[in-house]
């Protein structure tokens, strides 16, 4: 359903468990950019209508699911702490084509936003199905869900912005590059990507 061409290495969970603080603590600020990257969307594109229509949801959807990770740190005796780089995502924004449309920028933006959803979902999954904590277990499950829906929605917008075809042959292509910067990174378990 993904389309992502790199799967999760298989041992990510059972090094993500023993770090699950570091998880959640990464986990907390995805959340935090996942609303801000929706703010700043409708920002810069408050003369599209529907863009604004959708995400003004997502990004309350995002500041509660960041709100949720507290929660759920606060509740181990874990404090926030500091955000971290994200190798994942920075190789990822170097892939945005520059020098098109606006709306062509828009759907680069899109279709990021897209494969960083898909990601999570999967890693959501991974940990929804396989963590001995079956708190978290019920937690990662519901996010996971709200993951794919977001994924969804990103590509249906982007498909209102640019043709179709274009949209399915440049996610393609940013599900190649993804696969490779995957497989380049360091396979870490205190990190969500």
């Amino acid at each position: 359903m993904l389309g992502l061409k790199l799967a999760t290495d298989p041992r990510w969970v059972d090094i993500a468990e023993k770090s699950i603080d570091e998880v959640l603590i990464d986990h907390a600020f995805c959340e935090q950019k996942a609303a801000s990257t929706c703010i700043s969307l409708i920002v810069n594109y408050p003369d599209k209508k529907r863009l604004v229509e959708e995400l003004a949801p997502i990004v309350t959807e995002e500041w509660g699911h960041f709100r949720m990770v507290l929660s759920e740190l606060e509740k181990r005796g874990y404090e926030l702490g500091q955000q971290r780089k994200d190798e994942y995502v920075l190789a990822l924004a170097k892939c945005i084509r520059k020098g098109g449309s606006r709306d062509q920028y828009l759907v680069e933006r899109l279709l990021m936003s897209a494969l960083i959803e898909a990601r999570s979902c999967e890693r959501f999954r991974l940990l929804s199905l396989h963590i001995s904590d079956d708190s978290l277990k019920e937690f990662y499950h519901n996010l996971m869900v709200a993951e794919a829906n977001h994924y969804t929605l990103f590509l249906e917008l982007a498909k209102e912005y640019m043709p179709e075809e274009y949209v399915k042959q440049r996610f393609q292509e940013f599900l190649d590059e993804e696969a490779e910067i995957l497989s380049s990174l360091e396979l870490r378990g205190d990190r969500v990507h």
